[in-house]
């Protein structure tokens, strides 16, 4: 297979890929992996960032989460964007595992992660232009369910952290 950068910036890499050099080239981004975690604290509480996402011209809910830098693994990064995105650290962060976000267009992955028991580190806070939310369990189910907490990958990585029983079912 053939494969062409035809568009980069420092987010991403447009690719032209070809199988058949009879046909269109197939477009997909190249973009690098990214981390989410679910971090819960000790009175079973959420935490959640609230921010203004230009792409859909709307503040979102989401888990805190960003990009894996390189010679990061998901967890140091998860571990990272915690304590930069809230202000809250973790003793510890389990891979939930990885999730490809779009295997039609995207060639990169989101890795889930979860922590237990965080606490706020002394003298931290959340990063400018982010709110730091806390969310009980049955809040973020009935907002999950009303469409308030709608990023789908992030919805389904607090799922998976159900379905590995590390949070109680809805």
């Amino acid at each position: 297979m053939k494969e062409e950068v035809v568009f980069s910036t420092q987010w991403f890499d447009v690719l032209a890929k070809s199988v058949n050099p009879l046909e269109e080239p197939y477009y997909s981004l190249r973009l690098p992996d990214y981390a989410a975690v679910v971090a819960l604290t000790d009175d079973q509480r959420v935490l959640l960032v609230r921010q203004y996402r230009p792409a859909v011209e709307r503040h979102t809910l989401e888990l805190p989460s960003g990009i894996v830098d390189p010679g990061e693994t998901p967890a140091e990064a998860a571990a990272r964007e915690l304590l930069e995105e809230t202000g809250y650290t973790a003793s510890s962060i389990e891979l939930l595992g990885p999730l490809y976000p779009d295997t039609g267009r995207l060639a990169n992955r989101i890795w889930g992660c979860f922590a237990a028991c965080v606490k706020p580190a002394p003298g931290r806070s959340p990063e400018e232009g982010i709110e730091l939310l806390t969310y009980p369990l049955p809040e973020l189910w009935r907002a999950t369910a009303d469409g308030e907490f709608a990023l789908a990958l992030h919805v389904a990585i607090l799922m998976s952290a159900v379905l590995r029983r590390k949070l109680p079912l809805p």
